[in-house]
């Protein structure tokens, strides 16, 4: 999942320095900049196209430059058979949940909460990419601010981490673990804020703004996307017990439901035992009591007591009658004649 959701790709492609004696990958850090370059390096599947040399600068203030010196085809040509062609940024930050239904089983899940994928018909030769950052949640280092401010994000102050954060970022875990997400509802600051006794630096990675240089001639491509995090560490050393805020509200209310749902099961099947148990009681009783006002009420309540149905057709509309019953009539003497 690392090529699809976790990379900064100045040009990612099927290369393969391997191929030949003249390729190389060299990177140079002074401290306040980080440039890896690849030198003339062919494509595994198709070395005939020639050879591309291009380079990613990270700067110390946020922003990430990509400069292109040698790209003999147009980057939409590339072949993505065999690995995936992209260029520009992807993050992402993994969470494990863990399934109630089945112990000591978690799912793993890639949450992938910024892309900026730049035109690849602008990569040339001669051209550079320059993307800088906008301002994110965890710049801020106090409560009022962060959650007064309007930087296009949802930002909340979590007092137990001293932290402001949308939640969504590579510190979602201590995020989650420490009740921040419940905490990030009152959008409530304390009266008193707690004196901060160390300063923090952080470096921005996200970008929404690119600009296309030629030496020549300059063009500009904007994108609309915001940074939603700050990297702040190699995605290695994430831990995989991060507990998902979401996933944890839905997996208490399904044990709320499944509690209340067994408990309803349980009271229906005491009630028909007691029903059933309660009609074999009367049962046996009316059977060695018949002359019991219960016995007696339901032998004159028998079905051979109950009147005669005949059912008729008429004008469509099926109706019964009531009969009387065959045989002599009580209060009535018919006598023959002689």
């Amino acid at each position: 999942m690392l090529t699809a959701t976790q990379y900064i790709a100045p040009l990612m492609a099927n290369f393969d320095p391997s191929v030949s004696r003249n390729s190389t990958v060299r990177y140079f850090d002074n401290g306040t900049a980080l440039v890896v370059q690849w030198d003339h390096v062919h494509l595994q599947d198709n070395y005939n196209l020639g050879s591309f040399t291009f380079q990613a600068t990270l700067l110390i203030d946020g922003r990430i430059i990509f400069g292109y010196k040698e790209i003999p085809v147009l980057v939409t040509q590339i072949s993505s058979t065999n690995h995936p062609v992209k260029v520009g940024l992807s993050d992402a930050f993994v969470v494990v949940h863990r399934i109630q239904q089945i112990p000591n089983v978690r799912r793993r899940t890639i949450y992938e909460y910024h892309r900026v994928e730049l035109q690849m018909s602008k990569i040339t030769n001669i051209s550079a990419v320059e993307m800088t950052p906008l301002p994110t949640c965890l710049q801020f280092n106090r409560c009022g601010p962060c959650v007064s401010s309007q930087i296009g994000f949802n930002c909340s102050w979590c007092s137990k981490l001293q932290r402001c954060s949308s939640g969504f970022d590579r510190h979602r875990q201590d995020w989650v673990d420490s009740g921040c997400p419940e905490e990030s509802k009152e959008k409530m600051c304390e009266n008193i804020e707690p004196v901060e006794t160390s300063s923090r630096t952080t470096t921005t990675v996200g970008a929404t703004t690119t600009q296309f240089r030629v030496l020549t001639t300059t063009r500009r491509a904007v994108t609309s996307q915001f940074p939603t995090s700050l990297p702040t560490e190699d995605d290695t050393k994430i831990a995989l017990h991060l507990k998902d805020n979401g996933a944890s509200t839905d997996d208490s209310a399904a044990e709320k439901k499944g509690g209340t749902l067994h408990a309803g099961l349980i009271v229906g099947i005491l009630i028909l035992v007691l029903i059933i148990a309660t009609a074999i009681l009367v049962t046996v009783y009316m059977y060695h009591h018949p002359t019991s006002a219960a016995s007696i009420f339901f032998i004159e309540r028998r079905p051979s007591r109950w009147p005669a149905m005949k059912f008729r057709r008429g004008s469509g509309h099926p109706a019964y009658a009531e009969v009387e019953p065959v045989g002599e009539k009580e209060g009535f003497i018919v006598s023959e004649q002689c």
